[in-house]
């Protein structure tokens, strides 16, 4: 077993790279300061191999990105969070041809994620298999490092330690959070954090990366919502129940009427007055499926396999459909547990009423069998929006948008102090960001959010902190500038447990990190060899060893939800292979 210090250094050479062996292949390797272990790691590793490794460490996520858009890099460091639970969403944003996220074209590929997508769990167990030998050994598109715990500290002596919950995929719920000492709910906000500053978009269909996932997914309401461990749940959604009918090709869900749009009036939450209801489900589900929809829209792969949205008016075509797998009918399904069973179907969603029995139900078709839309659903970029308020602000053509003059709903300069701030956001969810500055986001509880149930939150206002980097945050948790620290990194674990007045949660979680290569511009773009001769550097023993086994080994972006059997073993012999091969091709 290696020491920590054996397995990789802690920082990186003064000069950014280790000295040059001239004859050696030369490889880019791109990552942010944040990852500077798993970049030294692999450094070491590589050169180990034969490799000269030139590094390209930037700053922050924005930087990178920069570099990554402009093809500065040969491999890589990448990780990517599997936040609906199914694995359908951990391959085809990422490597479909076409996908949101997806820099690579490859029709076996792309043939093997559709065929999976229709398939029972059981059945796709084989098809992932082989997509991860075609995406892993075959073609050597991603090399696999390592699944991640998923964890979060929080201060024991300022929150109800039973309040806070630790998900395997979806976000902290905000709303569930509440002091020890119940009298702060109104006095005191609950203090967050979180590295990212610049918010990609509040429009929920516009972004899906660690700037706005968390903020977005507590500032919109879902159909659908998921449990700690990944199960499909209507709990804490705008549904009270939810049916898969015959075929799973139809999914009922029949509606709550107790949630209002709230709204920013002088920088506090105040009710807009607006109910959410059916229009806006239709609406912000037909604007999520359509690519074009928005300007730089980039979810709509996770959504395209919905076909229609629709209002049901028929209350008879409820009794006449059955539920997939069962013998009662859809009606049946969705009055399970409701005290007032339904009288009749309304299309006004003013004129729903709960207690009257007269309620509000959506049925959304697919484009072919495919039950894994439901955790597409309890995903943010599905959060319902204001049908009146969006069209209000997306006056623009698409088509014709111009960055210097149009406004989306949800820039996020909107809710930015000083000259620009106009906040037009309307939120369904339990918060709404009421302004940002460099230093704190501030977010005020949803006056109209589900009344008087568990649901409604429990406190005020929440600030999310901007701090940079693991230490700094660290140290806020330890200094009570912050009460929860979300995602605490592995190296840190000894520190929070050897702290009296803090809690650590940690649970495996669906985020795996992996090497991906560049697909353009480069040698490595052309060279199935020479990808492979990085693959086989790979050592995850030592990866593992480093952070004391608080890792877990992967084999590509499916592996915390699909057990494949598939596992990435180091051979400097097959590294020394392939490097021959490529250069002899070389020449």
């Amino acid at each position: 077993m290696k020491t920590k210090d054996e397995a990789a250094p802690t920082s990186p050479e003064p000069s950014g790279e280790k000295a040059a062996n001239p004859s050696a292949v030369t490889i880019e390797l791109l990552g942010m300061s944040s990852n500077e272990s798993d970049v030294n790691i692999i450094r070491d590793q590589l050169t180990k191999n034969g490799f000269n490794v030139k590094l390209n460490l930037q700053a922050d996520y924005g930087s990178y990105k920069a570099q990554q858009d402009a093809g500065n890099y040969d491999v890589s460091l990448s990780s990517w969070t599997t936040v609906t639970g199914n694995p359908d969403y951990a391959v085809r944003s990422l490597f479909k041809t076409g996908g949101d996220y997806s820099i690579m074209s490859d029709e076996e590929v792309d043939k093997l994620i559709d065929q999976a997508a229709t398939q029972s769990p059981e059945e796709a167990v084989e098809t992932y298999k082989q997509l991860e030998q075609r995406l892993v050994a075959d073609k050597a598109y991603i090399a696999p490092l390592y699944i991640s715990l998923k964890s979060q500290a929080f201060n024991k002596d300022v929150l109800d330690e039973n309040s806070v919950r630790l998900s395997k995929s979806r976000s902290l719920p905000w709303e569930a959070v509440d002091f020890k000492d119940k009298s702060k709910r109104d006095k005191e906000p609950l203090v967050l954090a979180q590295s990212i500053s610049t918010l990609t978009s509040l429009d929920p269909i516009k972004g899906n990366d660690g700037s706005i996932n968390i903020i977005n997914t507590n500032m919109n309401v879902r159909l659908i919502n998921l449990t700690d461990d990944d199960k499909i749940t209507s709990e804490g959604s705008l549904s009270y129940n939810n049916a898969i009918a015959e075929g799973n090709g139809e999914y009922y869900f029949i509606l709550r009427d107790d949630i209002n749009f709230a709204k920013v009036d002088n920088k506090l939450a105040v009710d807009s007055g607006e109910r959410v209801g059916a229009d806006d489900v239709v609406f912000s589900l037909n604007r999520a499926k359509n690519k074009d929809s928005v300007p730089d829209h980039r979810t709509y792969t996770l959504h395209e396999h919905i076909k229609d949205v629709e209002v049901v008016k028929d209350l008879s075509s409820l009794d006449a459909v059955k539920v997939a797998g069962s013998g009662e009918t859809v009606r049946q399904a969705l009055e399970k547990g409701l005290e007032t069973k339904i009288s009749s179907l309304v299309t006004d969603k003013n004129q729903a009423s709960t207690k009257d029995g007269k309620y509000q139900v959506i049925k959304l078709t697919t484009t072919e069998p495919f039950p894994q839309v439901l955790n597409y659903l309890a995903h943010q970029s599905a959060g319902i929006v204001s049908k009146k308020q969006v069209e209000k602000i997306n006056t623009y053509d698409v088509a014709k948008f111009d960055v210097n003059k149009d406004i989306p709903y949800g820039d996020q300069n909107t809710v930015t102090e000083g000259d620009k701030y106009n906040n037009t956001l309307f939120a369904s969810g339990p918060y709404i960001l009421s302004y940002k500055n460099d230093y704190e986001a501030i977010f005020y509880k949803n006056p109209g959010y589900m009344k008087g149930t568990e649901h409604e939150p429990k406190i005020n206002q929440v600030k999310v902190r901007f701090i940079k980097d693991a230490d700094s945050t660290l140290s806020a948790l330890r200094s009570n500038e912050i009460h929860l620290y979300y995602g605490v990194p592995e190296t840190k674990y000894d520190v929070v447990k050897g702290d009296s007045k803090l809690k650590l949660q940690t649970i495996e979680s669906n985020a795996v990190s992996y090497l991906l290569f560049n697909t353009k511009n480069r040698d490595i773009a052309k060279s199935d060899d020479l990808r492979k001769a990085v693959l086989y550097s790979i050592n995850q023993d030592e990866i593992l060893s480093y952070y004391k086994n608080n890792k877990i080994k992967a084999y590509s972006t499916l592996s915390p939800m699909v057990k494949t059997g598939n596992e990435l073993k180091a051979d400097p012999a097959k590294v020394k292979e392939f490097l021959a091969s490529y250069q002899s091709s070389a020449k």
